[in-house]
């Protein structure tokens, strides 16, 4: 698309939607989520927060013009159900009848495919509710035309990582593409950009590869991440590896580990981010109090601009 001038026109925000999948235990992170949204991302298509059927109405009031909440049976096959009263480690079990019962952790992955390829906008951001943004973030720079960020951690697999050793080889196997050797690259982060026509060709390639629906294709294969799978597709795809710009970079700066911050910490975090971070991820596993995160972001906002950036500078 071109403008008047016959420049070619930015990318129109409405096209990227949002992607967050919750539950109950997570309400009140969510609820942190949105604020962050609503104050650093106004620009953008609808943002669809996906929970358990039985969830719906405690996240009901936080729907509004651009932000819909919807039941994670919509995305579901009906040949996928919830076994009753089954829980193991804390995890929900779910019924199929093309392979072992999944956890819900492989439904979730299962769903975010699904939700890409069936929502209406192009392109989608996938952020989990432990993310808060904390600068603007502009969905005009990652829609179409634009190419879509591609996150790649050169040689991030390694034999040091059995779980993501697994997820390479599942993902070679469900594309029927050459399995890479050690150390791989790793296609995992915190904000995921996916791109939907890339979606629905690698679900198609899925299909003909096994010869059955994708859904029952990776239920027979359950060591599998739906991150390494699309990296996967897209780098052996050159029509799906041109619509994208691959990055080292991430969107989201992350403390990975499970001890208990404070807000001085939390503000070391913010005001050592790079210029791409525009959130900040503390894993909901670990023990920073909710309000300690709150706390930190209104005492972030607070201080004047000048400050943020000398603190960036002086720990780059």
């Amino acid at each position: 698309m071109q403008s008047q001038t016959g420049a070619p026109e930015q990318g129109r925000p409405e096209t990227v939607g949002l992607v967050t999948l919750s539950h109950r235990g997570d309400l009140k992170r969510c609820a942190l989520l949105f604020d962050s949204i609503d104050r650093h991302v106004p620009r953008r298509g609808q943002h669809y927060v996906i929970v358990d059927d039985e969830d719906v109405p405690l996240f009901a009031p936080y729907a509004r013009a651009d932000r819909q909440i919807l039941p994670l049976s919509r995305f579901v096959p009906r040949w996928l159900r919830p076994i009753p009263a089954l829980r193991w480690r804390g995890r929900r079990y779910w019924w199929s009848t093309h392979g072992k019962p999944i956890s819900g952790w492989h439904i979730q992955q299962i769903v975010k495919i699904e939700a890409v390829r069936s929502l209406p906008e192009e392109r989608f951001c996938l952020i989990d509710s432990d993310i808060y943004f904390f600068k603007d973030f502009d969905a005009a720079e990652i829609a179409d035309p634009n190419p879509t960020p591609f996150h790649v951690h050169p040689g991030g697999v390694t034999e040091a990582r059995p779980r993501h050793k697994l997820w390479v080889a599942t993902a070679a196997r469900l594309l029927a593409t050459p399995q890479p050797s050690l150390p791989a690259d790793d296609y995992i982060d915190q904000i995921i950009v996916w791109d939907q026509a890339t979606i629905r060709a690698m679900i198609a390639r899925m299909e003909s590869v096994s010869g059955r629906n994708w859904v029952a294709a990776m239920c027979r294969d359950r060591d599998f991440s739906e991150y390494m799978i699309y990296g996967a597709f897209v780098v052996t795809s050159p029509a799906a590896l041109a619509r994208h710009a691959p990055t080292g970079e991430s969107f989201t700066r992350t403390h990975w580990d499970a001890d208990e911050l404070n807000v001085a910490d939390i503000l070391a975090m913010l005001r050592a981010a790079t210029p791409r971070e525009r959130a900040f991820c503390i894993q909901s596993f670990g023990s920073t109090p909710l309000a300690t995160i709150r706390t930190a972001l209104d005492t972030f906002y607070s201080e004047p601009s000048e400050s943020k950036q000398k603190s960036r500078t002086e720990a780059a």
